[in-house]
C-alpha cells in the first residue's frame, strides 16, 4: 500500500507549548498518581495542548448545550476520509461501522461476538497490559505467541499457536496490536497478509486494535488490517483518542470487514449508548480538521525519538532501545543495568521519574520499562538525567 506523504503545515510543535508548571495544573491520571517531585513519563497521555479545531468544536457544543446522546455517522465518515487520504485505503465502509465507548471496551464487545466463554484469545507479548486484564475478565483464556527477537510478529510461532489452540476445539480469536504497543512496530502488508491467511486456515477470528494508527513517522506505511487480502472476516477498533490526546473524551469506532458485517450487526443495541456525544464531536473534528496539528506533532515525536537515542547513548548506553516507527512510546531493555525484573521501580525510587513497568506486558517484559516520550525535549532530557542518577544511587545502595 502506498503511503500518502504528510502535509507540511507550518503548525508549531505541540510538544513545545506547555511548561512543567502548567502541566502540573492537570488533574488526570498522569499528573495526579505520583507526588509532585516525580516526573511522570508513564501512562499514555501527551503533554500537549488540544488541537484548536477540537477546542472550537467542544466549546461550540458547550455553548449550544449539545451534550445529549450521540447520533449519526459523522465520526465514521471523517475516519473513512482520513483513511483514504492518509493510508490510501478507500475500503472503510461507513455502513460497516459502529460507535463504541472506547477501543478496549470495543475489543471486549467484538470478542464477545466471535468467541465463547473459555475460548482462547491469542496475543503477542510483550503487549499492552489491558489485553490480559480485559480478556481474562470476560472469561476467555489469554494465550501468548511472543514476538520474535526482532520485535516483530513471529509468524511461525503464531501458526503453531493457532494450530494448537484450534485442534479439536471451538472458536478462537487473535487480538492483534497494530501498530504494536509497546515496541512501536508497524506491521507490513506482507506480515498482515500472512496473518490473514493463517487466521482463515485455522478459523481464528482477528480483532485488531489500531488505536495508534495515525501516529506513524517517516516513510513507514501504516497498513490497516482490513485492507489486506484475506482479512474480510476481521474486525478493527479505531479512534482519534491517542493521536489527538482525547482519552478523556470517550469514543471509538468498530469497523467490520465484509465477511464480519453480520457479526457487527449482532452487537447489543446498548453498546452504542456508552460513547460520549461530546467525545464523538471531538474525534470527528480531529480527523476532519486536525491533520495539520497531527503532522506537527508527528514531526515533534520524531525529533524526540532521535533525542532519546542520543540521551541514552550518552548517559545510559547499557540500555538497549530499538526506536519504533509508530506510537509515542519507547520500549527500553534495561537488563544490562542489573536493576532486576522491574527497573521502573528503581527509576521511581532512586530517580523520582515514573516509567511504566515492563512486568504487566507479559513474556518479554522482565527487565524492561516503557517510556512516554510525548513531552517537551527539556522534560525528556531531565527524565534521562534522573534515570542515570537512579542507576548510580542503586549501585551505591548495593555497594
Amino acid at each position: 500500500m502506498t503511503r500518502i506523504p504528510h502535509e507540511t503545515s507550518g503548525e508549531p510543535n505541540p510538544l513545545h507549548a506547555l511548561t512543567l508548571d502548567r502541566l502540573r495544573f492537570r488533574t488526570s491520571m498522569k499528573w495526579r498518581t505520583y507526588p509532585e517531585d516525580v516526573l511522570p513519563l508513564w501512562v499514555a497521555e501527551m503533554d500537549v495542548p488540544v488541537a484548536e479545531p477540537v477546542v472550537r468544536t467542544v466549546t461550540e457544543a458547550m455553548e449550544l448545550g449539545d451534550t445529549g446522546y450521540p447520533a449519526g455517522s459523522a465520526y465514521a465518515e471523517a475516519l473513512a476520509a482520513f483513511a483514504e487520504k492518509r493510508w490510501n485505503w478507500g475500503g472503510l465502509a461507513v455502513e460497516r461501522t459502529a460507535i463504541v465507548p472506547d477501543v478496549m471496551l470495543g475489543v471486549v464487545e467484538m470478542l464477545k461476538l466471535v468467541t465463547d466463554h473459555g475460548d482462547p484469545v491469542v496475543v503477542n507479548p510483550p503487549v499492552y497490559p489491558p489485553f490480559f486484564d480485559f480478556v481474562r475478565h470476560m472469561d476467555r483464556r489469554v494465550v501468548e505467541a511472543p514476538l520474535g527477537a526482532d520485535g516483530r510478529i513471529d509468524l511461525a510461532v503464531l501458526e503453531d499457536t493457532f494450530r494448537r489452540e484450534t485442534a479439536g476445539r471451538g472458536r478462537a480469536a487473535y487480538l492483534l496490536c497494530s501498530p504494536h504497543n509497546p515496541t512501536g512496530t508497524v506491521h507490513t502488508a506482507e506480515e498482515l497478509t500472512t496473518v490473514a491467511a493463517l487466521a482463515e486456515r485455522y478459523r481464528v477470528r482477528v480483532v485488531a486494535d489500531e488505536i495508534h494508527a495515525p501516529l506513524v513517522v517517516g516513510d513507514t506505511a501504516f497498513v490497516p488490517y482490513l485492507s489486506v487480502p484475506g482479512a474480510e472476516r476481521g474486525l478493527s477498533l479505531m479512534s482519534a483518542s491517542k493521536a489527538w490526546n482525547l482519552a478523556g473524551l470517550k469514543a471509538a469506532l468498530a469497523v467490520a470487514g465484509p465477511g464480519a458485517a453480520g457479526d457487527l450487526a449482532r452487537r447489543p443495541e446498548e453498546v452504542g449508548h456508552g460513547p460520549s456525544h461530546v467525545g464523538v464531536l471531538a474525534h470527528t473534528a480531529a480527523l476532519r480538521d486536525g491533520t495539520a496539528w497531527l503532522d506537527a506533532l508527528i514531526a515533534g515525536l520524531d525529533a524526540n525519538r532521535r533525542l532519546l537515542g542520543d540521551l541514552l547513548a550518552d548517559r545510559l548506553p547499557q540500555i538497549r532501545h530499538r526506536p519504533g516507527d509508530a506510537t509515542y512510546l519507547a520500549w527500553l531493555d534495561c537488563r544490562a543495568l542489573g536493576l532486576g525484573d522491574d527497573p521502573a521501580q528503581v527509576f521511581l525510587e532512586h530517580g523520582r521519574v515514573a516509567l511504566t513497568s515492563g512486568l504487566p506486558f507479559g513474556t518479554g517484559g522482565k527487565g524492561h520499562a516503557r517510556l512516554n516520550l510525548a513531552t517537551s525535549p527539556e522534560l525528556l532530557t531531565e527524565a534521562v538525567r534522573r534515570m542515570a542518577v537512579a542507576v548510580e544511587r542503586a549501585a551505591d545502595a548495593h555497594g
